[in-house]
């Protein structure tokens, strides 16, 4: 999961309706962080954010398709989010997210940074009946 360059955050506020988008993202101990960035949005205030003001659970998936099906794998991780006031906590999300994706070094993210605590990982590869076991690589 730490090498795939995007993920898809998952939330659901009290509407109990599904909302999925794509982010950068870097893994922190056992945290997922992600912020906003300066990227085009069509609006400040963001549905992920509320969603989360309104009930943390969410998921993150990253995936890998291949035409060659041997190299097929998903990784999910389960958790709670929470935005971040913390300075030092903050400046650890945006650092690994810098030291991640080249685009961020002369433009940092100065958005609200977001923390998942994870709770679960479930994931699969090809050849794996079993399910992904343990923390994805």
């Amino acid at each position: 999961m730490t090498a795939a360059r995007v993920g898809y955050l998952a939330t659901v506020g009290a509407d109990r309706q599904p909302h999925i988008v794509p982010v950068t993202f870097a893994v922190l101990d056992d945290r997922i962080v992600t912020s906003i960035d300066h990227k085009p949005k069509s609006t400040t205030k963001l549905r992920r954010l509320r969603n989360i003001a309104e009930n943390p659970a969410v998921a993150v998936l990253c995936d890998h398709y291949d035409d060659d099906w041997q190299r097929l794998w998903w990784v999910r991780a389960d958790g709670a989010a929470r935005m971040v006031d913390d300075k030092t906590m903050r400046e650890r999300a945006v650092s690994a997210l810098v030291a991640k994706y080249p685009q961020y070094v002369d433009d940092p993210p100065n958005g609200p940074v977001l923390v998942v605590t994870i709770k679960s990982w479930t994931g699969w590869q090809y050849g794996d009946q079993a399910g992904f076991g343990g923390r994805p690589p």
